[in-house]
């Protein structure tokens, strides 16, 4: 059947795609082997969260156990008394929207075709003007000796698992290892978390990381710093972690949380549409999300930040850009939230980053318990943190973590995307009290040492 638009791949981004398609009235069809919705739904965003909000309420003395929080999970993931989630509402609102939905593996063999190998076994031949990849990623697990020899768990498994582990090893101080570690010790479980460098939450400002840490730690978290896994084998509670240190760590489950690798795109055949790839298999897109006449990729495949909302956006602009639309990518910008307590939020640059990159920049933080929001909430711990370039005197980077800070970070990337110089920041009325205001006397303490 010929189409406008053939999307591989149903998650974040292949459905953003699908949906947009059908704004714009491009005929298209989507083809998922698994869950439409992907990952985000079912395995990782939507369950992660109801978790920790079930984990936070437990940690508030609420009689809230672990049964409870694993069915208010399988409600989320559509996943209640069945062994697997039910997609069928997602395939429901794209086939609503007026894109057609196919089961499959697909893969490209041609400008413009793609063979979809059914799960009964038959093949379909797909062809449409333009075609737009989006296959996602996978977790990534090192070649650590033994770990081809034990279970082991990746998300997947720490977000929907229906048995509360007695003991957890976790390797990687990411965002999800930080996140479903603060889960689990809420949970009563003993959990010891790994990380090669010198802090969690590696990638964020420095004072998160510590608060983050704080926090954690103080409610039971046995943290492994500056030290690597270099053998695992089954044994003692269940797995054995040895470490570079020359300890061990060991737990009835063993969490591998360090990445996610994207797609090959090689075994998806695009170089037979005119794509050419690193030696990764990966591409790369123009500000269109094109890679090829003809062929598109988003999400996690495009090799940008791994995020469920550059996914949604990457999805947009290349069915737009597909259907003839110059619709073009501005990924200048990007928020990142973690949902751990104290939520931690950040966009652009810390100030030894801007530095790096030959900006005269500054920073300005605030303890948020000083604060008169922090001073309202029992326990309270977090930072708010602004890093301005001196001489355009313009935002280049914001950092929080603290209650609310997901929500106080776009103020930031508005700012930034629309080069709002930080006076207008400093002269916007923010209501008292609110996290919003403590940040927004950050930026008149900037805005005082510009002038």
């Amino acid at each position: 059947m010929d189409q406008d638009i053939i999307v591989i791949g149903g998650g974040a981004a292949g459905e953003a795609a699908g949906f947009a398609a059908a704004a714009v009235g491009a005929p298209a069809v989507l083809v998922e082997r698994d869950l439409v919705g992907g990952s985000c739904p079912f395995w990782a965003c939507m369950p992660s969260k109801t978790l920790l909000n079930a984990a936070a309420q437990r940690a508030c003395g609420a009689h809230y156990d672990w049964a409870h929080a694993s069915a208010r999970r399988d409600w989320m993931i559509s996943r209640e008394e069945i062994d697997y989630p039910d997609d069928g509402g997602h395939v429901r609102r794209m086939e609503a929207a007026g894109t057609r939905v196919v089961r499959g593996e697909a893969r490209v063999v041609g400008p413009g075709v793609v063979e979809v190998r059914r799960p009964e076994g038959d093949v379909e031949t797909l062809r449409a003007t333009s075609v737009i990849v989006a296959a996602g990623s996978a977790p990534f697990v090192p070649p650590i000796p033994g770990v081809d020899k034990v279970p082991y768990w990746t998300s997947r498994d720490a977000t929907s698992t229906r048995e509360l582990p007695s003991s957890l090893v976790i390797l990687g101080g990411g965002v999800v290892g930080v996140e479903m570690a603060q889960v689990f010790v809420r949970f009563g479980v003993r959990v010891r978390l790994v990380e090669g460098g010198d802090r969690i939450l590696s990638r964020d400002h420095p004072l998160t990381s510590k608060h983050v840490a704080d926090q954690i730690v103080e409610e039971g978290l046995e943290l492994h710093l500056g030290v690597t896994a270099q053998g695992v084998r089954a044994g003692g509670a269940g797995r054995i972690v040895q470490l570079s240190d020359g300890s061990t760590v060991e737990g009835a489950e063993l969490l591998i949380a360090v990445g996610r690798r994207p797609a090959d795109l090689r075994a998806l055949g695009v170089e037979n549409a005119g794509a050419t790839l690193d030696e990764r298999g990966s591409p790369s897109p123009d500000d269109q999300m094109r890679v090829a006449d003809g062929l598109f990729v988003a999400g996690d495949v495009a090799g940008g930040l791994q995020f469920t909302h550059v996914a949604d956006y990457e999805g947009g602009i290349a069915a737009r850009a597909a259907a003839g639309r110059p619709d073009r990518a501005d990924l200048r910008v990007v928020p990142k939230v973690t949902f751990t307590d104290p939520e931690a939020s950040a966009v652009g640059l810390t100030v030894e980053e801007a530095q790096v990159a030959g900006i005269d920049a500054f920073e300005i933080s605030r303890d948020f318990a000083s604060t008169g929001k922090g001073q309202t909430i029992e326990g309270a711990r977090g930072h708010l943190t602004a890093v301005v370039d001196r001489e355009r005197k313009r935002l280049v980077g914001a950092f929080a973590a603290c209650p609310g800070a997901g929500e106080l970070i776009h103020e930031a990337v508005l700012a930034m995307k629309t080069d709002a110089p930080v006076k207008v920041l400093a002269d916007t009325i923010h209501a008292f009290p609110t996290t919003a205001r403590v940040m927004g006397g950050v930026y008149q303490e900037a805005a005082a040492r510009l002038a």
